[in-house]
């Protein structure tokens, strides 16, 4: 019996702030993946190694964790006033599905050095020495992103000495600026409300800030569902009844944000919303063995990704986060002792990370203008991946 030889696709694996995942050039990729649909997405999914019943990931690019299991297509922007496209897709692990509802934040620091490194961006724009404004059009959630990229003799610079709580070792510092963050046409609170009563069947009525910006997310105050706000991975992950119950109410969290009709719908749409818990500051120790003293941190907070406890913090959530936070009577800027707030440091599993963003109100109308963060990115492996050829055919 005859087999044919594997496909062989340019690629470069890449980490973006404390996620990693592997880019493509959209003109790279197979004719008939360079298309929305069932090719595409079987050719991601076999490319990262899902799904998996033994979730691992073995035999695929990915790491078996929400924050490895991701993919990127990057094109040279239509639009004159943006330098980039940037689709998104999380890959489930366990299950044949591609999530392209939402943005990843981290990789998002990952998209203007590649873009500069691959032709994407116009030379004219890259100095010598200096710091190139990427322009990035995000595609899944149709809004802007602005990055900050050093360069050094021409070439993306990747070393440096900014640490990012999350990741082992220091790199370059790339600002990460979201314009207009809202999701839809200025949308942040779906409702209407800064704090809703959410009603969670076998947990009970919670108070939750449901917000739209960077990405969906529900907050709840830790301390209502028996938590502290200073756990860690293990404290949640292993706990199959504490997972039930955020997934729980993350469908119902959906359905009130009108993101699903069904509370069985959440399954099929992983990627978002989020959810996430709060407290006021409080001393712990990181997973790194860091220790995180409370007056050195304006918050708590803890989110959960693809079913399990983030290890850091997603930078779609970190955008929520810091347009949360900047709005006064939502349960976020309340956990970090109210009024006014351009900014906040809050703590998660890794260490503690420093967000910002600009509110105003527009017409009566509440509106984030920018939320920003710095993170770092660098190149891990750049090449082909290769995936069986049958694979966008079955």
């Amino acid at each position: 019996m005859a087999h044919a030889p594997q496909l062989k696709i340019p690629a470069t694996y890449m980490r973006g702030g404390t996620s990693k995942g592997v880019f493509f050039k959209l003109d790279d990729l197979p004719g008939a993946a360079r298309q929305p649909g069932e090719a595409r997405d079987r050719l991601l999914l076999r490319v990262i190694g899902s799904p998996d019943p033994y979730e691992k990931q073995i035999d695929g690019m990915g790491g078996a964790t929400s924050s490895t299991s991701k993919t990127v297509i990057l094109s040279k922007s239509e639009s004159p006033e943006h330098d980039v496209d940037y689709l998104f897709g999380q890959v489930a692990i366990d299950k044949p599905f591609v999530d392209w509802s939402g943005n990843c934040g981290n990789l998002s620091a990952a998209v203007g050095p590649f873009a500069i490194t691959h032709g994407l961006v116009d030379p004219e724009r890259i100095p010598e020495n200096g710091v190139v404004e990427v322009r990035i059009w995000q595609v899944n959630i149709q809004k802007t992103i602005i990055s900050r990229v050093p360069v050094t003799n021409g070439e993306v610079q990747e070393t440096g000495d900014f640490e990012l709580d999350g990741v082992t070792f220091p790199a370059a510092e790339i600002p990460v600026a979201f314009m207009d963050p809202a999701d839809g046409e200025g949308a942040i609170f779906p409702t209407g409300n800064l704090v809703d009563d959410l009603e969670v069947p076998g947990v009970g009525t919670l108070k939750a800030t449901l917000i739209n910006a960077g990405i969906p997310t529900v907050f709840i105050n830790a301390a209502d569902i028996g938590y502290a706000g200073t756990e860690l991975q293990e404290a949640i992950n292993g706990d199959s009844k504490a997972l039930s119950m955020f997934e729980t109410i993350r469908a119902h969290g959906a359905v009130r944000m009108g993101l699903i009709k069904h509370p069985d719908e959440a399954a099929s749409r992983q990627h978002t919303p989020k959810v996430a818990f709060v407290a006021p500051p409080a001393g712990y120790t990181a997973s790194s063995g860091k220790t995180i003293d409370a007056c050195d941190i304006d918050l708590l907070v803890r989110a959960l990704s693809m079913g399990k406890l983030h290890h850091a913090m997603m930078g779609t959530a970190a955008v929520a986060i810091a347009a949360a936070a900047a709005i006064k009577g939502t349960l976020v800027n309340e956990a970090a002792g109210g009024g006014e707030r351009d900014a906040v440091t809050f703590g998660h599993p890794s260490g503690s990370l420093r967000v910002g963003a600009q509110a105003s109100l527009v017409d009566g109308r509440l509106q984030i203008d920018k939320a920003v963060m710095s993170r770092s990115a660098r190149v891990l492996m750049e090449g082909s991946v290769r995936v069986p050829r049958d694979t966008l055919n079955q």
